[in-house]
């Protein structure tokens, strides 16, 4: 059966070559008949193939028969460079499988492996004559590899010659030489090939007898040989025995140097121990051995001198590195270490218990020495200062630190005793200086007699101290309050308060906030250096700072990190214990100054802010930042409260009906309002609240004014508005305040806008004939009525017209002028000044109407020779004499 699929398989080939690889110059190698992987009914064959000219390449081709089974086709070739793997699936059993591995991986089934086997040895001996890179071979069998093919399967289709794969091999450069000058010598080497090689053979028969004699004659040459081989080996006999002889006395040398080696090995063991145990000890008396110097400090130390304190310092940091020192394991067995560990114990309990006492003691005397001061500042308005409290206590600033290091409980215990005095003391220095401030500020509207009055928006102050006078202001520009909230329109004196009295209420306030300011921060700092409290936040690496101790400094960053924020609660937590009336006696104070004077409302306002950011930028988390702006937010709320107020005031505004109306109280109200305001919040952080308030009152005065213009009975509305809009307009203009721009541009179109319409009403009634005689032929020409027609109206003719223009002579149109010009002047305030300007608008329009009456003649009555008794400049001179008259 082989054998007849071995004929098949060269039918094939023959039939491949002819019809398919030599047109193409190709000669075929090998041959295997697959399949792919699972798709076992679809047979095709691999050919590897090679060129016949040079360069040779070589190639895997893919061959398929066609649809109808009559002829072969070649479907697929690569370039045997391109393959980089041959896997055979299994190098000891028979298999038929193999992959290819070109730009992707093909896999195969062959129809029998020894087909197999023959292409894969073919590919690799092509692979290993024509490629310099070469592919890699898995699971092949070695002896595959070294294998020719059969013969029967590598005879070329083309001659039938013995071309086989093994059988060709290409001659080297001298072997071309050589064959190239035997031909030359035998003139007929290419003309008769069979005399050429006839010749050869004898010629090689020649040279085959010859070795065969030289052989023969070389047999005495190799007798010699062998006698001189016999004569080495009993050479070599010898030395063996020689060689003997001295490795057993070797061997006796060895034993002797092994016993000395271990000898030498057990000292070295003894040294290397006793080094270790010297080492130990070393380590022992270094670090767990504390001077009697110290001892003697930590026991009898004075803690009141300086050199004192400096021992006692030395000998606890001592002590604590002792007592800290990180032991080797089984240094805590050792009976002298727990004896040693035992008196270092006893040393820290006596020294914290000693030291606890007498820091107790210096509270107590420091605290008695602080409160004999106290009599000095109570008639002024200051705080006492505790710095000689601060600068003594320093000095125990590391002893406090080694104690919370030490005994956390006494170190705890120290500063609740610290707190609970501070709080009492400052309690009374904070409550006796409030006072004082109370008194001051109190004093600010003290009238000249027995009892005062502080009127405010929020309510009424009296009370009784020693009489004041108050602090007059002679300037040009500036007014006096005529109350405590500027819109009081119900009792214009109720609090009669000067800019030199708000003047001193600020200088107060201010005094207040620079007096707390420092003691607050100092007390902080303080109790951050003496109680060793972090209050700087760690840098951005998480290092600690540089003058921590090692222990700390061997703390991971995470536990450094929580210690610092717990550092920070109780700084936080002791400052609002010391100082917890802080913020109830500025709460006291802010009312009573909000309620002299709703407008104090104000410089708190600025004050505070200022103190909250300049607070905020030392220390965000402060005591003093959080009090003052907890403190803030009510300043905020009674700012609000005091704009509101005027709102409401505003809104409750009553207006006398047998009077003339002038410029309305709140809108001067605002500008004085404004006036305050500006001076108070020139360069003030919290200038945005102010802009927000101006917004509200502007709104406010805006809608109040023309509630007001349109109630009015006596003066005419126009007049309210343009007037008061004109004040408002050139108040804004003069405080130039940015945020009210829009309300200046309507403002200014309010007052023209009502201006113009007061004009014209009032021009309508000194020509009131002529208007309306005039205001009918206009209608009758909106009608549709032609202008030169409008004559042959009956109550349009141009007797009409004569009859109506000889009942105002000038006489009568300067009487009439007169008349309005009273009637102005009567609606008119003197305080806005607007009369001048009113009447001089009057002539404008009177000049424009007189303009437009007589273009109403020409075109309507065309011919007729009517004109006006009087003329423009008869106008302009009524006007004049009559201003000038008044």
């Amino acid at each position: 059966m082989g054998l007849f699929e071995g004929r098949g398989m060269t039918a094939i080939k023959h039939a491949l070559q002819r019809d398919i690889f030599t047109p193409n110059d190709e000669r075929l190698l090998s041959i295997v008949n697959v399949c792919k992987a699972g798709k076992k009914k679809k047979n095709c064959f691999l050919c590897a193939t090679v060129t016949t000219e040079r360069p040779v390449q070589v190639r895997v081709v893919k061959v398929k028969k066609s649809d109808k089974g009559d002829f072969y086709k070649r479907q697929m070739a690569w370039e045997l460079r391109d393959l980089s793997e041959v896997d055979a699936k299994d190098a000891t059993k028979e298999n038929p499988e193999f992959d290819l591995h070109f730009e992707k991986v093909y896999r195969w089934v062959a129809s029998s492996t020894a087909e197999k086997n023959s292409f894969i040895s073919c590919i690799w001996k092509l692979n290993q004559r024509y490629l310099r890179k070469k592919v890699e071979f898995v699971n092949v069998s070695p002896q595959l590899l070294e294998e020719s093919v059969p013969s029967g399967e590598s005879q070329s289709v083309a001659g039938g010659d013995e071309d086989t794969l093994d059988d060709y091999q290409e001659l080297n450069t001298r072997e071309e030489q050589d064959i190239e000058n035997m031909m030359e010598v035998c003139e007929y080497a290419i003309s008769n090939a069979e005399a050429f090689a006839e010749k050869l053979s004898r010629e090689l028969q020649v040279l085959d007898g010859a070795n065969i004699q030289s052989i023969m004659a070389s047999e005495k040459q190799v007798n010699i040989l062998m006698q001189l081989l016999d004569e080495a080996l009993s050479e070599v006999d010898a030395i063996e025995g020689k060689l003997l002889s001295y490795e057993e006395m070797l061997q006796s040398v060895k034993e002797q140097m092994d016993q000395i080696s271990q000898s030498n090995r057990l000292i070295q063991i003894s040294k290397t121990n006793n080094g270790k145990l010297l080492d130990e000890i070393q380590f022992l008396v270094n670090y767990m051995d504390l001077s009697k110097g110290h001892i003697r400090a930590l026991q009898e130390g004075d803690l009141s001198s300086p050199k004192g304190i400096e021992a006692c310092i030395n000998a606890s940091e001592a002590l604590l590195q002792c007592m800290s020192v990180a032991l080797r394991p089984g240094h805590d067995k050792l009976w002298a270490v727990k004896q040693q560990q035992q008196q270092f114990a006893e040393l820290r309990d006596n020294f914290a218990r000693r030291l606890t006492n007498h820091l107790n003691n210096v509270f107590v005397h420091q605290g008695h020495d602080q409160s004999s001061t106290l009599s000095q500042h109570t008639a002024e308005l200051t705080l006492p200062k505790h710095s000689p409290l601060h600068r003594d206590l320093l000095r125990y600033a590391k002893l406090m630190e080694w104690l919370k290091n030490t005994q956390r409980e006494k170190y705890e215990g120290l500063s609740r005793t610290y707190v609970d005095y501070m709080t009492r003391l400052y309690e009374r220095e904070i409550k006796d200086f409030f006072e004082v401030a109370k008194i001051k500020m109190a004093g600010t509207t003290k009238e000249g007699k027995g009892k005062f009055g502080l009127h405010g928006s929020s309510g009424k102050l009296t009370g009784s101290t020693s009489s004041l006078n108050k602090l007059a202001v002679s300037s040009s520009n500036s007014r006096r309050s005529q109350s405590s909230s500027l819109l009081d329109m119900g009792n214009m004196s109720a609090s009669d308060l000067d800019v030199a009295d708000r003047t001193k209420f600020d200088k107060i306030f201010e005094q207040v906030l620079s007096e707390l300011e420092p003691l607050c921060l100092a007390e902080q700092d303080f109790i951050s250096k003496f109680f060793k409290l972090q209050h700087q936040p760690a840098s951005a690496q998480g290092e600690t700072p540089d003058d921590l101790d090692g222990t700390l400094q061997s703390r991971p960053v995470s536990e450094y990190r929580h210690s610092i924020s717990s550092d920070k609660d109780m700084v936080r937590q002791m400052m609002n214990k010391i100082f917890h009336s802080i913020e109830t006696e500025l709460n006291s104070l802010i009312a009573l100054g909000d309620k002299i004077d709703s407008f104090h409302s104000l410089y708190m306002l600025v004050k505070m802010s200022h103190h909250v950011w300049t607070a905020e930028n030392v220390d965000p988390a402060s005591f003093l930042s959080t009090t003052l702006g907890n403190v803030l937010v009510t300043v905020k709320r009674n700012f609000d409260k005091c704009i509101s107020g005027q709102i409401r005031q505003m809104e409750e505004v009553k207006i006398s009906k047998k009077s003339k109306v002038g410029i309305l109280p709140f809108v001067t109200g605002f500008e004085e309002f404004a006036e305050l305001a500006e001076t108070i919040f020139r360069n003030a952080e919290r200038r945005g609240d102010l802009d927000k308030a101006y917004v509200k009152l502007i709104r406010a005065v805006f809608v109040n004014v023309e509630k007001v213009a349109n109630e009015s009975q006596k003066t005419p509305r126009d007049v309210v508005m343009m007037e008061n809009f004109h004040h408002i307009f050139s108040t804004l203009s003069r405080l130039k305040i940015s945020c009210l721009e829009t309300e200046r541009k309507e403002a200014k179109q309010k007052y023209t806008d009502h201006l113009q319409y007061y004009v014209i009403n009032s021009l309508g009634q000194p020509l009131e004939k002529l208007n309306h005689f005039f205001e009918g032929v206009e209608a009758r020409v909106a009608q549709g009525v032609r202008e030169e027609e409008v004559s042959y109206q009956l109550a349009f003719n141009k007797q009409e017209l004569r009859k109506v223009i000889k009942e105002y002579p000038g006489k009568e149109v300067k009487k009439g002028l007169d008349n309005l010009y009273k009637k102005v002047d009567k609606h008119l305030c003197e305080e806005e000044s607007l009369l001048q300007v009113v009447w001089h608008s009057m002539q404008d329009e009177f000049i424009r109407q007189y303009k437009h009456f007589e273009g109403l003649i020409n075109r309507c009555y065309p011919g007729s020779g009517i004109t006006m008794d009087f003329t423009i400049q008869d106008m302009l001179e009524y006007f004049s004499s009559i201003a000038q008259s008044h």
